[in-house]
């Protein structure tokens, strides 16, 4: 089954709210899901900070096809960027699962070493 423009950005939409709304039951209820940034995006959910307060910018994938780390990695690192966060991650929907909680984490080693932090080389991916 293919997927229409519409009901892709449809999908995408209801799985940003999905984890926006789980992280805020369970972390802190001043994260919500962004609006739309157009070239200077900053991520899809706002307000994900890490214990000693940095921002972490998180890019929602609902894709209808194959993992594809290497691209949305590099586009969880530019919108880090705009919004000048120290990490961006992406949080993949998991096939046969809409538990929030169950939906996989990517991101570089890097990312993980400042998220838990450690220091690391400015921009080695």
């Amino acid at each position: 089954m293919t997927r229409s423009r519409a009901s892709a950005k449809a999908a995408g939409a209801s799985f940003e709210r999905l984890v926006a709304d789980y992280l805020a039951a369970t972390l802190d209820d001043r994260i919500e899901r962004r609006r739309l940034g157009g070239s200077k995006d900053r991520g899809d959910i706002g307000g994900v900070r890490d214990r000693d307060g940095n921002r972490v910018v998180l890019e929602c994938k609902d894709y209808g096809g194959r993992l594809q780390p290497p691209q949305w990695i590099r586009e969880a690192h530019t919108e880090r960027d705009n919004d000048g966060a120290a990490v961006g991650v992406v949080v993949a929907k998991r096939r046969g699962t809409t538990a929030p909680g169950a939906q996989y984490v990517l991101m570089t080693v890097d990312d993980l070493v400042t998220l838990l932090g450690g220091t690391t080389p400015k921009e080695t991916s």
